[in-house]
């Protein structure tokens, strides 16, 4: 599910409820394309969160020989301002 899921479920509940005038005493589709555009709207702002958000990874490294134990400790952190988020 990503931003794509979310808009494709924004437009098919739009076509549900302004496009489509079918009568059904079993089923409302109005109200089954308000809550596709609804559940589009939440997929969509998710995924928009998950995508934009600050990533960060630490790697640590330790060398044992015959001197000692030495730890090295490297941190990456990557902006969404300096960095593609889709790659």
């Amino acid at each position: 599910m990503g931003i794509g899921s979310g808009i494709a479920l924004v437009v098919i509940g739009a076509i549900l409820t302004f496009a489509v005038n079918l009568e059904n005493a079993w089923v409302d589709l109005d109200l089954i394309g308000y809550i596709l555009m609804g559940a589009g709207v939440v997929v969509f702002l998710i995924s928009l969160v998950l995508v934009l958000r600050k990533r960060s990874s630490v790697e640590t490294v330790r060398h044992v020989d015959n001197s000692g134990e030495r730890v090295t400790e490297r941190e990456t952190r990557s902006d969404s301002s300096n960095t593609d988020p889709l790659v």
